[in-house]
C-alpha cells in the first residue's frame, strides 16, 4: 500500500516516528507521502523524505496558512520541486469552514500551486472545505490555460465537484472518514469514482478509521481504510490495495522514476 498524505514533521510523531513507520511498513505499507503544510517547514518535510528510502515529500502551503506566505512565487515551489524527493505541489486548496485565511488569500495562493503543477507535471494535492463550486470553477479555468494533475485529497465534498474534477483526469484520495458511520454521504460520492482514479491515505495523525477511532492516527491504519473502500465497492480487500497501490504510483509517477 501506498500512504499518499501523511504529516510526519510535527510534534504528534516526534518521539516516535521510527517506530510508527516500522509498524506501517509491518501493516503492508510500502510507499508514503510527506506533506508539506507551510512552506517554512519544507526543510523540515524533505529532510524526512532523505532519510527514508520509501518516503518521498511535497512543497506547498495549506489554505489555512495562505496569509501567512503573501510573497510566495511559482518559481519558489518550482525550484522546491526540483529536489529528487519531491514528487507533487501542494497541499494548496480553498477552506472557508475555519477562516484562517482570508478567500481571496487563498484564492491566489492555489493559483500559484496551479501554476507550479503545470509548469513542472507533478501532481497538485488539493484540500476543499466548504468551497465545492469556486474550486470547480477555478480548476476548469486553469485548465484551459494548460494540462495540470489534480488530486481530490481526503475527499469529502459533493458529488459536483467530484465530477467535474473527474472530467479533467483528477484522481481522489480516500481517508479513514470513509469508515465513520456518520459518513454516509462520503461514500454516496465515492461509489460514483471509478476504482482507476482512487487510491487510499491516512492524513495521519488525523481521522482515525473505524476501529481505531479516538487514537492518534498512523500510517499502519492504513489497511482499515482499504477495507472500507473494499466494503463500499464489493471487492476483495486485496485487490483493492493492489489498485490503488497501482493508481498512486501512476499518479505520482516520478517516484516510480527513482
Amino acid at each position: 500500500m501506498f500512504d499518499t498524505h501523511v504529516n510526519l514533521h510535527g510534534e504528534p510523531f516526534s518521539e516516535d516516528l521510527e517506530e510508527v513507520l516500522e509498524r506501517a511498513r509491518a501493516a503492508g505499507v510500502t510507499k508514503f507521502l510527506a506533506i508539506c503544510d507551510r512552506f517554512d517547514n519544507f526543510e523540515s518535510v524533505l529532510a524526512i523524505a532523505r532519510s527514508h528510502k520509501d518516503i518521498w515529500c511535497s512543497a506547498g502551503v495549506h489554505p489555512h496558512h495562505a496569509k501567512d506566505f503573501p510573497d510566495l512565487t511559482v518559481e519558489a515551489l518550482k525550484h522546491a520541486a526540483s529536489n529528487p524527493e519531491v514528487v507533487a505541489i501542494g497541499e494548496t486548496g480553498l477552506d472557508f469552514h475555519y477562516g484562517y485565511s482570508a478567500e481571496q488569500d487563498q484564492v491566489i495562493c492555489l493559483r500559484k500551486h496551479i501554476s507550479a503543477a503545470r509548469d513542472t507535471g507533478l501532481p497538485l494535492i488539493l484540500h476543499t472545505r466548504e468551497a465545492d463550486e469556486l474550486m470547480a470553477d477555478i480548476l476548469e479555468d486553469e485548465y484551459k490555460k494548460g494540462a495540470f494533475q489534480p488530486l481530490l485529497h481526503c475527499y469529502t465534498g459533493g458529488a459536483a465537484l467530484a465530477q467535474r474534477a473527474l472530467a479533467l483526469g483528477a484522481y481522489v484520495s480516500v481517508s479513514g472518514i470513509l469508515s465513520f458511520k456518520s459518513a454516509r454521504d462520503v461514500r454516496a460520492v465515492i461509489a460514483d469514482v471509478p476504482m482507476d482514479r482512487i487510491i487510499l491515505e491516512t492524513d495521519c495523525p488525523y481521522l482515525a478509521p473505524v476501529p481505531m477511532r479516538g487514537r492518534r492516527n498512523e500510517p499502519a491504519y492504513l489497511t482499515h481504510v482499504a477495507e472500507a473502500l473494499a466494503d463500499l465497492k464489493e471487492l476483495p480487500v486485496d485487490e483493492v490495495k493492489q489498485i490503488t497501490d497501482e493508481n498512486a504510483v501512476r499518479l505520482f509517477d516520478k517516484v516510480s522514476k527513482q
